[in-house]
């Protein structure tokens, strides 16, 4: 029998996949797709996380900062169950804050019915060999295939392989929208924030890259989604399904609202486009005006880094252990959350529509750009912040001159 298999490679495409099966009727999902077991999990298992803390928990770990924590939401089994016949093939990274975000949401989504498959496609030697084996038969049955990165190596490399006859690409940030214009212009799929030029790696993957750009586009036999919390400008034959995040908001809270303000941290140092120091500033600033006490770290931070803001501003810096969407909706959370562009100045308003908190998202100044940023960072960032939904407040910081001192407004 046909189904449904989706490869996911970070949290929030994960959480993502939950949400897409929640709007499937389950009377209308194809069987789930089999995949073989080996040592490392059997369908409709993971490996569960040896930290995992207990309902209602915080517990801190060691981390770069003082007082960093992990705060998970217990789930409550059964809530949805939405597509049970859906797998999901979790292709794990090496990192461990991906990691064990990972497992974690693995875990809530197995407790929705689904299948989740945990391979360790990059285990080592002879791991993209063993994996596209194991892959193999059950892509070949695959009805229709859900991918969160449309610019990643590895499925690229599948969809290369194997062409679908159904193809979703859920979100995994504000790349989303970077993907649906390059597929609209026919242009080759490159990060926004990575330089347009090629590398020998690059040079080498180029005939792979361009098979599947053209998988990833509609074609006839082949139909292709978008589902998103974003706004995107899909080109013709392509559907745009939105993604208002109805699971998380019916699985999680209302949070409880603390008096605050609390700030959530971007990877934009550690993808070389902010520079450090202007960052750093910033984030102070942003901490005075509006009487911040936390600091939601995103999961690619560098622990120097976040040392830095935690000795600098004396913010509690927090390693969430799930999506912060999640986190947000569990609470508590601050009736103000003040963000970088990034993808949750357009989902934490959905999460929390009607929990009364206010999102507000900081304007990135050209003078903060590195010299070896990407020509198209500046432009980007400026449509994430541009084009949040209209209850996000937006605001400006500066950075001024030989003093580098900041302001908002």
């Amino acid at each position: 029998m046909t189904g449904q298999l989706a490869f996911v490679e970070s949290p929030v495409q994960l959480l993502n996949v939950l949400e897409w099966a929640h709007t499937q009727a389950p009377d209308r999902a194809p069987g789930a797709v089999p995949v073989p077991g080996e040592p490392d999990g059997t369908p409709g298992t993971a490996p569960r996380s040896t930290d995992a803390t207990p309902e209602g928990a915080e517990h801190t770990t060691p981390a770069p900062t003082p007082g960093a924590a992990h705060a998970t939401p217990a789930p409550t089994p059964g809530a949805a169950h939405a597509t049970p016949a859906l797998t999901v093939v979790v292709l794990s990274p090496t990192d461990p804050m991906s990691r064990g975000q990972l497992r974690r949401m693995a875990q809530l989504a197995r407790d929705e019915g689904l299948t989740v498959r945990w391979q360790e496609a990059r285990g080592g030697r002879g791991a993209l060999v063993r994996t596209l084996r194991q892959l193999a038969p059950p892509l070949r049955r695959a009805e229709r295939v859900i991918i969160g990165d449309p610019f990643s190596r590895y499925v690229q490399l599948l969809l290369s392989i194997f062409s679908p006859r159904h193809l979703t690409v859920v979100d995994d940030g504000t790349a989303t929208m970077e993907f649906a214009a390059q597929i609209g212009r026919g242009e080759r799929l490159v990060r926004w924030h990575r330089k347009g030029n090629l590398g020998p790696r690059e040079l080498v993957l180029a005939p792979v890259t361009s098979l599947a750009r053209r998988r990833l586009a509609p074609a006839r036999g082949r139909t292709v989604e978008i589902f998103t919390s974003l706004p995107v400008e899909a080109p013709a034959g392509i559907e745009v399904t939105e993604n208002s995040y109805a699971w998380t908001r019916a699985r999680f809270g209302p949070p409880l609202l603390t008096g605050g303000a609390d700030l959530v941290g971007t990877s934009l140092v550690e993808t070389g486009v902010v520079d450090a120091d202007h960052y750093a500033r910033v984030v102070a600033e942003l901490a005075r005006a509006h009487g911040a006490t936390r600091y939601f770290a995103h999961r690619r931070e560098s622990a120097e880094k976040l040392h830095r803001i935690a000795v600098d501003t004396g913010l509690q810096v927090v390693r969430p252990d799930l999506p912060l969407e999640l986190i947000a909706r569990r609470g508590p959370i601050g009736r103000t959350v003040v963000s970088f562009p990034s993808t949750v100045v357009h989902t934490l308003p959905l999460a929390l529509a009607g929990t009364g908190v206010k999102v507000a998202v900081i304007e990135v100044a050209p003078e903060w750009l590195r010299a070896t940023a990407s020509p198209r960072a500046q432009g980007f960032l400026s449509g994430v912040a541009g084009t949040a939904a209209h209850e996000v407040d937006r605001l400006t910081a500066r950075v001024t001159g030989a003093t580098g001192a900041t302001g908002t407004a």
